[in-house]
């Protein structure tokens, strides 16, 4: 599926250590338990949304997040309506509220669904404080302090490509 050779593969396994015996394979659960070691799996990380609408509702209720040790302790909005709530479990706090709590909580990830504007405020926030990791999702590429990791997800360039895969007619990996 991947169009690698096994050979390859053993190659990649090998820049991160032996997980394999030579004439008998791999043991799947080691293997499976030291990809998640090199991930950073096997480490908790405590994360907060900001922006409580639909996408961040949707992301706050997806349970594989808890069992692979990333758990929401908290969410942000500026809505009226939204504060004082919950989602998924998690209370809705005031945005104005958002760098006290950080300054208050060791928190590891800070998910951002929020329009563009907005996030580069917030991101002027997160820069000042402990947060170790931004989820971008707002339609604008953040650029954040060296030391605080960024990936910014860009949904309308992943259906793009899903058209132009359907244009094809193959898979674009």
């Amino acid at each position: 599926m991947m169009h690698v050779t096994a050979s390859q593969i053993r190659q990649d396994f090998n820049n991160f250590g032996g997980f394999g015996q030579q004439g008998y394979g791999y043991n799947i659960h080691y293997l499976h338990e030291m990809i998640g070691n090199i991930l950073g799996l096997d480490q908790h990380h405590d994360m907060i949304l900001i922006g409580a609408g639909h996408l961040g509702s949707a992301l706050v209720n997806y349970m594989k997040f808890r069992s692979n040790g990333f758990d929401f302790r908290g969410a942000f909005d500026i809505r009226e309506d939204l504060v004082g709530g919950e989602v998924g479990g998690i209370p809705i706090y005031h945005i104005s509220t958002l760098k006290e709590y950080l300054e208050n909580n060791q928190i590891d990830i800070a998910v951002l669904t929020l329009p563009k504007g907005e996030a580069l405020k917030i991101s002027e926030i997160l820069s000042g404080s402990s947060i170790r990791a931004v989820w971008n999702f707002a339609h604008v590429d953040l650029m954040m302090p060296e030391h605080i990791q960024v990936e910014n997800v860009h949904l309308q360039d992943s259906l793009m490509k899903l058209s132009y895969s359907i244009k094809c007619g193959s898979r674009q990996e």
